[in-house]
């Protein structure tokens, strides 16, 4: 039992136990090429926020990870079979009853531990502040570290960075890479939407035939282990520092 992922905790150890942050993480349930799992973006949120809540942990942090949610925004993609959307307005629903029934048990602070690029909590986090008394925060796992130094191919989805990922963390679930399709993106016709100062949300099936954005052939479980390591450490340093850190003085 790892006293810091509340799927394993009971009452008994939960009630002798003051925890200061709590970390929800977040993902989605889509297509992801043809080799990698639907809940890839669950897997790898859960991963990540335990791997650095047990770094915080032993560092002293009291910090508790709990049940990801499994349901993101997938607007774009409900033509692909079994793409499970989940709403903005739905979202901040449930985000709301989260914070709420946290912070009545004195909770301090909750982290989104977001794994999934359409998800974006930023203006519920601006409504429900006001509204809660615990400190709420997001972060989106995948944008810690620059991919840069990591991976030769930046592709958003599917691609080197979470086939290298998953061929880490969770290596039964993958399927070897010939099976997938080289996830060749199209990109808007328009200048202004391929150069990011206008913004639309992208229909997948007219932008990739294999669901994938980004090659994957390049992949390697020693890669995703080199990232994950280190995207670890800078998360846990986080963690540490929010446990610490006093919300009424957060600036300086």
């Amino acid at each position: 039992m790892r006293p810091y992922i509340l799927n394993e905790l009971t009452w008994k150890t939960v009630r002798e136990t003051r925890y200061d942050v709590a970390i929800l993480p977040w993902g989605a349930t889509e297509a992801h090429n043809y080799h990698l799992p639907y809940t890839t973006d669950n897997i790898q949120a859960e991963d990540v926020a335990a791997r650095a809540a047990e770094r915080a942990w032993q560092r002293g942090a009291k910090v508790v990870v709990l049940p990801c949610v499994p349901f993101g925004v997938n607007t774009g993609q409900l033509d692909i079979p079994l793409c499970i959307n989940m709403n903005p307005s739905t979202q901040a629903l449930v985000l709301h009853d989260v914070a709420q029934s946290l912070a009545g048990q004195g909770i301090g602070k909750l982290v989104i531990f977001n794994g999934h690029g359409a998800n974006d909590f930023r203006q519920m986090i601006r409504e429900l502040q006001p509204q809660v008394s615990l400190f709420l925060c997001v972060v989106n796992w995948y944008k810690v570290l620059d991919l840069k130094g990591f991976f030769s191919d930046l592709g958003d989805h599917a691609g080197e960075m979470e086939t290298s990922v998953m061929q880490h963390i969770a290596p039964e679930l993958v399927l070897p890479l010939s099976e997938a399709g080289p996830g060749a993106a199209r990109k808007f016709k328009i200048p202004a939407f391929r150069e990011g100062w206008a913004w639309a949300p992208r229909q997948w099936t007219q932008v990739t035939d294999d669901t994938g954005s980004g090659n994957p052939a390049a992949s390697t479980a020693e890669k995703g282990k080199r990232y994950v390591e280190a995207v670890t450490d800078k998360v846990a340093d986080f963690f540490v520092e929010l446990a610490k850190a006093d919300p009424a003085r957060l600036y300086e």
